[in-house]
């Protein structure tokens, strides 16, 4: 009987005792219990020795692992798993060079197994944004004044981004409402309090720059329209308020949330900017502009499910983890 509710690295090397176990685990997840053919699922499916099935109308042998991210490794399952955990339970994620030493691997296998990983983290970053939505855009790549002297790049402060990549963000605050509870002390009295209902959730993409053709096409296709939407000042979001009730804070003047209506202000997510940099900058030695996006959503997988235990991201992971990326893809 698998252990449904592990709370730890510990309980789960003891879990997936096996390689069977791991197999078991991971075909009750991906077919309940009915058998379905990657390459024709209306076709019957023959069950051949160890762990291997035929597809009737294709002629193809398949197992569990196929068209996912275990496909063709040599890696077993069990470090597999114990490699997922890792890098979903851990809040800034974890370095190659550690998850090697944690798993008994090279840090070339172990590189290439957290961008596998990584490429199943985008099922978080198209979520459809509702309500109150915050958008902003921070810039990827080390301050200016800590590079060497040779490497320093002339006027790169403010909204210049050279040797920088642009991320964009939209984020959903959660929702609240005030509601009286009876005061824990004083008989016959209630005190109000401010309960919050729904966990903010937030999309995040790499562009090209922060002009108006890159940033609003994001919105359009992520936040629904009448929505009501927090911004700074910068002029590519002008136009906005033809399809969203669109507000502002105007950070040029010092200003962070409105004298008029504490509600405008783009304070939450550009909170989330700071993980997402102390994450990427204090983490991970390196990350090119290819492979940002990658980090990105990983990032946004970690901060929509923060509320939810690692067992359950886990979990939620080996649910979607057919995307599988090849190494050639990664090195070229």
């Amino acid at each position: 009987m698998i252990n449904t509710n592990i709370k730890s690295v510990f309980e789960l090397t003891q879990t997936f005792s096996s390689e069977q176990v791991c197999i078991d685990y991971l075909e009750s997840l991906r077919w309940g219990g009915i058998v379905v053919s990657p390459f024709d699922s209306e076709s019957k499916v023959y069950k051949c020795k160890n762990n291997q099935y035929r597809c009737k109308n294709t002629g193809k042998y398949f197992n569990v692992k196929t068209g996912t991210m275990f496909e063709n490794s040599k890696i077993s399952l069990r470090k597999w798993f114990l490699s997922i955990w890792l890098v979903t339970a851990h809040k800034k994620g974890i370095s190659s060079l550690q998850l090697a030493r944690d798993i008994g691997v090279t840090q070339k296998t172990a590189w290439f197994l957290a961008h596998r990983i990584r490429a199943c983290f985008g099922i978080e970053n198209s979520n459809e944004l509702e309500g109150i939505v915050e958008c902003d855009e921070t810039f990827v790549g080390g301050k200016n004044k800590n590079r060497h002297k040779d490497k320093k790049v002339a006027q790169s402060q403010g909204r210049s981004f050279k040797k920088k990549n642009v991320v964009m963000g939209t984020l959903q605050r959660g929702e609240s409402e005030i509601i009286e509870r009876p005061h824990k002390v004083i008989p016959n009295k209630t005190v109000k309090e401010k309960v919050t209902h729904k966990t903010s959730r937030m999309n995040a993409f790499v562009v090209d720059n922060t002009k108006k053709k890159s940033i609003q096409p994001l919105i359009y296709s992520f936040v629904k329209t009448d929505t009501n939407l927090m911004t700074d000042e910068w002029w590519a979001y002008k136009g906005l308020d033809k399809d969203y009730s669109h507000k502002f804070i105007d950070h040029s003047k010092k200003e962070y949330v409105s004298l008029q209506d504490s509600s405008i202000h783009t304070n939450n997510i550009e909170g989330s900017w700071r993980i997402l940099k102390n994450s990427v900058n204090g983490m991970y030695n390196h990350v090119s502009k290819k492979h940002l996006q990658k980090y990105v959503d990983e990032f946004v997988y970690r901060f929509n499910l923060r509320k939810v235990s690692d067992q359950e991201k886990f979990r939620y992971l080996l649910l979607h983890s057919d995307v599988r990326t090849k190494y050639t893809e990664l090195v070229q």
